[in-house]
């Protein structure tokens, strides 16, 4: 008897263990590097699917992040109306932040609308989950 709830003992940790999901990332992308650049730092972010990015306006406002339709995966633009945020931020250290969840792995270019002409371009990259 005592074998026996050993061994159902060591199954239910090894289950636990075995099933945790891993804890999702919240990541931080500056709109403005600190020098004043007009860039996103980093330009590009490697994530995983169910991944926040959380943009930050850092310098030289105002700033937005637009992710284009015809550029993200399956040209899914619905998905990419979804997770832009074409508001523009003014205040430095005002933010918004996206979830990538439910999301087809691949490369999301996006942009900043008022400064596009300068080269403000970005990439988020979802990878595969584990």
């Amino acid at each position: 008897m005592r074998r026996l709830i050993s061994i159902i003992i060591l199954f239910t940790i090894a289950f636990i263990f075995w099933t945790t999901p891993v804890a999702a990332e919240t990541y931080t992308v500056k709109m403005g590097s600190d020098t004043g650049q007009l860039k996103f730092v980093p330009e590009t972010l490697e994530i995983k699917a169910g991944d926040t990015v959380k943009w930050v306006n850092n310098k030289v406002p105002p700033h937005n992040a637009v992710f284009e339709g015809d550029k993200v995966p399956n040209g899914d633009k619905a998905l990419a109306d979804k997770i832009s945020h074409k508001k523009l931020l003014f205040a430095l250290g005002d933010s918004f932040e996206t979830t990538f969840s439910d999301v087809t792995a691949g490369s999301y270019p996006y942009h900043c609308e008022p400064h596009l002409g300068g080269g403000m371009v970005g990439k988020i990259i979802v990878k595969e989950s584990d």
